[in-house]
């Protein structure tokens, strides 16, 4: 017994002779029995698990028959041991001498129990039939007890585990009395298992001890049933880690770009709330003090007419005429070097030369673009009241003014400044589907050149006293069509926005 040593085969240590504890010393194996492996619902058995199991068995089993002791006698999933590596080692063989003594015990204690009977569900036809089998059994029984093993590994269940309604005694009983046809667990064609290898368990069953095959026989049918494939668990566990850490890396690559759309939907979003200079120094961490500003031009607009549209509308009419106009009012902006600072209600507000300053391009900016927002003004449509006509206010100022970030949760970026008030003020007191321009804007609009202002003259401006301001007109070169600007009247209601 101590000389043998093969993988498959729990070896044989020795034995403790201190009476009542008598035992069999042998390696232990982590995993427990194949039975303990098997029964575990929470554990996945792939095919792979299945065809290692399978060939560790017989190769084990090959080994042990052509061995001094030249056959098993118990073999049985709960005599088949596991080690840590997923490595099948046949134990409870040889030493018979010891068993003589506790098979007598149990076949008086434990005759009339369904365990009893249980345990004798992998022992074959022949030795049931013998009053009294040899203790080492035979190498054909240990052949059949091998088919009744591969039952449990391809089906995951116990032996004649799909005739639950017989009891292991009756079970026995017809395997023992050999009726025709004979009395086996029923493998299903359909099943995951090659049809050879079910051939091969049947031919394992064979009723005649003679027509059953050697291990010799079974091994070479199994080389021949997975066509040279490795059968070493461990081989095809680290060959399945190699694929899977090339997966794994395609996975990752894959999450890495997913990850990066993802910030990049985020950034996006951070920018459409915060000027991207701002933005990125929040995102590394930085501090963003206020900055002082020497010259911006700073556009508003309200709507004319709005409480009144309000009024005959509901909520959800009114946002989503807001959203659809204020759309169509960022798709314009997109064109120009120009900031969109916040709307409140129905008021708009841009900026140009702050945060990213532009030397004096910044009252053309705005110019511009005030006059490419009143040409989609003409053309807009309110889908919930189409014979109202949108008519908005526009006024623009330059000046300076100081910016920064207010607030940590929902951070704003805000100007201050007399120019903001002023700015707010040429929108208020100006006229529908007009641009209203203070003095400062149309000095800085003469010296670039190319603008159509008119003169409005002295006016009294709340808060300001009189000032001298200006209409624009167009820009030569600008094509886009404008409001006819000889028939608009020149006292339309202003309805002065107090949210400014």
């Amino acid at each position: 017994m101590r000389d043998l040593s093969h993988d498959n085969i729990n070896c044989f240590t020795g034995i403790c002779v201190d009476v009542p504890n008598v035992c069999i010393v042998s390696p232990y194996c982590a995993r427990g029995s194949l039975q303990d492996v098997l029964a575990k619902d929470d554990m996945r058995i792939t095919e792979d698990f299945k065809m290692s199991f399978i060939k560790d068995i017989s190769t084990g089993m090959e080994f042990l028959h052509r061995s001094p002791l030249l056959s098993h006698g118990r073999l049985k999933s709960s005599n088949i041991l596991v080690d840590k590596r997923w490595v099948c080692k046949i134990g409870d063989f040889g030493v018979c001498k010891l068993r003589i003594e506790d098979k007598e015990a149990s076949a008086k204690v434990d005759n009339e129990e369904t365990s009893f009977w249980s345990s004798l569900l992998w022992t074959a036809p022949e030795l049931l039939r013998m009053p009294e089998p040899p203790l080492s059994g035979t190498p054909e029984g240990d052949v059949y007890s091998y088919g009744i093993v591969l039952q449990e590994i391809l089906l995951l269940d116990k032996p004649f585990s799909m005739f639950s309604e017989k009891e292991p005694k009756d079970i026995l009983k017809l395997i023992r009395d050999g009726t025709r046809p004979v009395f086996r667990p029923e493998l299903p064609r359909d099943c995951t298992a090659k049809s050879e290898l079910i051939d091969l368990i049947e031919a394992c069953w064979k009723e005649a001890p003679e027509n059953r095959p050697t291990f010799r026989t079974i091994c070479r049918t199994l080389k021949s049933i997975y066509k040279g494939k490795n059968l070493n668990l461990l081989d095809n566990l680290l060959a399945m880690m190699e694929k899977y850490t090339d997966h794994l890396e395609e996975i990752v690559e894959e999450r890495t770009k997913q990850l990066q759309e993802e910030k990049a939907k985020t950034d996006r979003l951070l920018y459409q709330m915060l000027p991207k200079t701002v933005a990125d120094d929040l995102i590394k961490g930085k501090n963003t003090n206020p900055e002082a500003f020497a010259s911006v031009t700073i556009y508003f607009s309200d709507i004319v007419g709005f409480t009144k549209l309000a009024s005959k509308s509901s909520p959800l009419e009114v946002v989503q005429f807001l959203n659809h106009l204020y759309s169509m009012f960022d798709d314009v902006i997109d064109h120009y070097d120009v900031y969109k600072v916040e709307t409140i209600g129905d008021a708009y507000m841009v900026s140009s030369g702050v945060p990213e300053t532009n030397g004096d391009r910044h009252a053309g900016e705005i110019a511009t673009m005030a006059l490419d927002i009143l040409h989609s003004v003409t053309r807009f449509k309110i889908a919930h009241s189409p014979d109202d006509t949108l008519q908005i206010r526009i006024g623009l100022h330059t000046g300076p003014v100081v910016a920064g970030v207010v607030g940590l949760k929902m951070p704003r970026y805000c100007l201050f400044g007399d120019t903001v008030n002023t700015a707010s003020r040429m929108e208020s007191s100006g006229q529908a589907l007009q641009i209203h321009l203070s003095h400062t804007t149309y000095d800085l609009l003469t010296s670039l050149g190319g603008y159509l202002m008119e003169e409005r003259g002295l006016i009294d401006i709340k808060g300001k006293g009189q000032m001298t301001t200006h209409w624009l007109r167009g820009k030569k070169g600008f094509q886009k069509s404008l409001p006819d600007f000889r028939n608009i009247v020149t006292n339309s209601t202003t309805e002065p926005n107090c949210s400014h």
